[in-house]
């Protein structure tokens, strides 16, 4: 879309975003955040991401032209792309979205979850980068990642030129089964303390055995 803005006896041509595929994660975690902000500051800064348009004059635009705007881009948003990408490719890289979610461990569970509560606009790129790993085997559809280690600073810069529509899909598929991992993970922790209690009895009673055994 190109936006004609006169200015000064003089008109200037801009262009406006053709498709969400133009947006990345890291610009789309940027007009996340901005919803928390007054909706003149959000439509200012939204049209001012999502197109090449100087701030200065989307000020000086019209409350129409600007809800013309808006709406073709909620129109594109809407149109985007939904379908899931389990293998995204970056920089000549490939990357596999991990392949049993229902496996996760503990520590990539924990370190999500830490993520999300430090704020999903400003975590957007750790997430992915929890979420989507290097392809170290591949056949077919079938694929193996690289394991977790923690280390995903390197990554997560990667991540932000992921397309927003991607994203969205990715988190769409994860929260639908994170909600059935947060009733499992419950009953997998009491099952996790329930052997570590056992261990722990079978230890005692070992050394009880022990302290019984003495010299006649």
């Amino acid at each position: 879309m190109k936006v004609k803005i006169r200015k000064e006896g003089e008109d200037k041509t801009f262009k406006l975003i053709k498709t969400w595929s133009d947006v990345t994660l890291e610009t789309w975690g940027e007009l996340v955040g901005l919803q928390k902000g007054s909706k003149t500051k959000e439509a200012v800064e939204t049209i001012a991401a999502l197109s090449n348009i100087p701030k200065h004059l989307i000020n000086e635009l019209g409350i129409q032209d600007v809800a013309v705007i808006l709406k073709h881009i909620s129109a594109l948003q809407e149109h985007a792309r939904t379908r899931f990408k389990r293998i995204i490719k970056l920089n000549g890289v490939e990357y596999g979205f991990h392949p049993k979610l229902e496996d996760i461990t503990l520590g990539e569970w924990a370190d999500i979850e830490t993520y999300l509560q430090g704020g999903i606009d400003n975590n957007l790129p750790d997430i992915m980068a929890i979420l989507y790993r290097p392809i170290k085997e591949r056949k077919n559809k079938m694929y193996t990642i690289e394991a977790y280690d923690g280390e995903i600073a390197m990554r997560a810069e990667e991540m932000k030129t992921m397309k927003a529509e991607e994203v969205q899909s990715a988190l769409v598929f994860f929260y639908t089964l994170g909600k059935k991992l947060l009733e499992i993970l419950p009953l997998y922790l009491m099952e996790q303390m329930e052997i570590m209690k056992k261990k722990v009895e079978q230890k005692q009673m070992k050394t009880s055995r022990l302290d019984g055994v003495g010299l006649a």
